[in-house]
């Protein structure tokens, strides 16, 4: 079974995506299920994970609607504000459905970069644990140290890091990321999505040969059994297409992966994160 770990809906008229202005012209139109399906159906993708693209649960609700009516949505990665005092109610809401398969806090939009160490939210982060949800990670390589903080106080949380991070591929910043990311792949529970790679590139004039550094460095320190391949579609569309998403992926991995290990990539790995 072939899995795209991370993809995205929205619909304009909802009024929830504050990012999502008229200057993104590839993205500022509604994406829905019958854009997407006739692209997984030529790529032969058989399930997505729908990922939160934008901060309030109503949105959430929106999503796990579409779960409801797609037998090809696998599951819906939520929202949920870990500072709030209504966290456990609103989680436990979400929880009931059998299409809440994740959280994520868009840690890469808010000011403090050490917001995830706040004493409210490491509270509510501890009912993800018991319940073992897992945490996607929304981040760029200056969150990591808190992150490296989170992990150190909660080592059985289970997170996948989106988009390796979001390093500096056009500039091929290795440093500091490269280090980074290793230490993150040292806890067991971390995985890590090969996801969100072409907008980190050059933008409409990226070459292959600019992702191999970060992808092969990211397969090489948590193992093909710890990360999994993400569109990021529609997103992908600012410097691409889905077809260009995966001929970077399947172009970079390095040459000696058998055939079980594509299939860890490819599905597997998410279908064990997500309990699909």
């Amino acid at each position: 079974m072939i899995i795209d770990s991370h993809q995205h809906f929205w619909k304009l008229s909802r009024n929830d995506y504050k990012w999502l202005t008229e200057d993104l012209l590839e993205l500022y139109r509604d994406f829905m299920p019958n854009d997407l399906y006739p692209i997984l159906n030529e790529h032969q993708i058989d399930k997505t994970i729908v990922v939160q693209a934008a901060p309030t649960i109503e949105e959430t609700l929106f999503l796990l609607t579409l779960f409801e009516k797609y037998d090809w949505i696998a599951g819906v990665v939520g929202w949920l504000d870990f500072s709030s005092v209504n966290f456990q109610q609103n989680f436990e809401v979400l929880l009931r459905h059998p299409g809440f398969v994740g959280v994520r806090p868009m840690l890469q939009d808010l000011h403090e970069d050490d917001w995830i160490l706040r004493p409210e939210v490491l509270k509510n982060v501890e009912l993800l644990v018991q319940h073992d949800v897992p945490l996607d990670l929304l981040i760029k390589p200056r969150h990591i140290p808190y992150i490296l903080e989170l992990l150190k106080l909660f080592p059985k949380l289970r997170v996948v890091v989106n988009h390796i991070a979001k390093p500096n591929i056009a500039e091929q910043q290795l440093d500091g990321w490269k280090e980074a990311i290793e230490k993150i792949a040292m806890y067991p529970n971390a995985m890590c999505k090969l996801s969100g790679l072409v907008t980190e590139a050059t933008h409409q004039n990226w070459t292959l040969e600019e992702f191999q550094p970060f992808i092969t460095h990211v397969v090489n320190v948590f193992g093909t059994e710890r990360v999994m391949f993400g569109s990021d579609w529609p997103v992908c569309n600012l410097s691409g297409t889905y077809n260009d998403v995966l001929m970077i992926l399947m172009e970079n991995l390095p040459a000696k992966l058998l055939g079980k290990d594509l299939e860890m990539i490819f599905g597997e790995n998410a279908k064990r994160f997500y309990k699909l």
